[in-house]
C-alpha cells in the first residue's frame, strides 16, 4: 500500500480524537501534487507521421545550421539547469516549513510531558496510602505513556514521509537533493527524541511497580483511547517497513525507543490494548 495511504487511514482516526495532531503530519499529498506541477511526467508523442523531409542545403548553410543549433542546444541546457535549480529551492522551501511545523509541534508536547510527569510523580508520592488516589494517578500513567510512544512515532513517520518525498523528487527532477537534505534532518529537533524516550521509559517502569504490587485494582481492566491509537500507529508504520523499496541507513530508522516492546512490556497496557 502507497505511503499517503496508509498515513491517511491514521490521520482519520487521530482527526476523531485528537484534532490537534492530524494537521501536524507531514502535508505529504500537496507536496507530491507540487512535485506533478514543477516536474510534469514527459508524455508520448502524438500521431506516427515521420518528420518532414528537410530540403538539400550547401556545405556552408550545414556548418550555419549546426552552429546555430549547438548554441540554442546549450541555451536550453543552460534554461533547463537554471529552471531546475529554482524549482529544488522552492521545493526545499516548502519542506523546511513542513520540519519547522514538526519542530514546534514535536519541542511543545515534550515540555508538557516534563511537567506532566513531574507532577504525577509528586501526586504518587501524596497518595501513597489511597488505593482511590493510586488508581487515578494509574490511569493518567497509561495515557502518559501511550502518548508518549505516539509522539515518538510520530518523529518517525515524519521522517519516513520526508526521506520518500525527496526521493520521489530526485527521480522527477535528476537534482540529488535528497542526502544532503536527510543528514540535516537528522539533526532536527523533532528526531531527536531521547527526552521523550527517557521520560516514557521511567513511566514504564513506574507502570510496572504499581502493577506487581497490585496498588492500582480497577485500573487493571482501564481502556486507554492513547494505548489503543499507539497501537493503530505502530502497525501504520510496520506496515510501511514492510512495503518500503527504500532501503539504506537514511531511510527507515529503527524504533529508537523500542516503542512496540514499550507496549508489550505493561501488563496493564497490554489488557487495555486488547480490548
Amino acid at each position: 500500500m502507497k505511503f499517503w495511504k496508509i498515513l491517511s487511514n491514521l490521520l482519520v482516526v487521530l482527526e476523531e480524537i485528537f484534532p490537534d495532531w492530524s494537521d501536524r503530519f507531514l502535508s505529504y499529498k500537496s507536496l507530491k501534487q507540487q512535485l506533478n506541477l514543477i516536474y510534469p511526467k514527459p508524455t508520448a508523442a502524438c500521431g506516427d507521421e515521420p518528420p518532414p523531409k528537410r530540403s538539400k542545403l550547401s556545405r556552408a548553410d550545414v556548418a550555419d545550421s549546426s552552429d546555430r543549433e549547438s548554441k540554442e542546444e546549450e541555451e536550453e541546457e543552460e534554461e533547463a539547469e537554471v529552471t531546475k535549480e529554482v524549482n529544488a529551492a522552492e521545493f526545499l522551501k516548502r519542506l523546511e516549513e513542513e520540519i519547522d511545523k514538526f519542530n514546534d509541534f514535536f519541542v511543545e508536547k515534550e515540555e508538557d510531558y516534563v511537567i506532566a510527569w513531574k507532577e504525577l510523580q509528586d501526586r504518587i508520592r501524596q497518595a501513597k496510602d489511597s488505593n482511590e488516589d493510586l488508581s487515578e494517578v494509574g490511569k493518567k500513567l497509561v495515557d502518559l505513556h501511550g502518548e508518549m510512544i505516539l509522539l515518538v512515532i510520530y518523529s518517525i513517520l515524519n521522517y519516513t514521509g520526508l526521506v520518500k518525498i525527496t526521493k520521489k523528487h530526485d527521480k522527477r527532477s535528476g537534482a540529488l537533493i535528497r542526502l544532503p537534505f536527510i543528514k540535516g534532518v537528522l539533526q532536527e529537533p523533532f528526531f531527536r527524541t531521547d527526552v521523550v524516550n527517557k521520560l516514557a521509559k521511567e513511566c514504564r517502569t513506574m507502570l510496572e511497580d504499581m502493577f506487581f504490587k497490585k496498588e492500582l485494582g480497577e485500573i487493571q481492566h482501564l481502556e486507554s483511547t492513547y494505548v489503543k491509537l499507539t497501537s493503530l500507529a505502530l502497525r501504520v508504520l510496520n506496515e510501511i517497513r514492510a512495503g518500503s523499496s527504500t532501503v539504506n541507513p537514511l531511510s527507515l530508522p529503527p524504533l529508537q525507543s523500542n516503542a512496540a516492546e514499550e507496549l508489550k512490556s505493561i501488563p496493564i497496557v497490554e489488557q487495555a490494548a486488547a480490548k
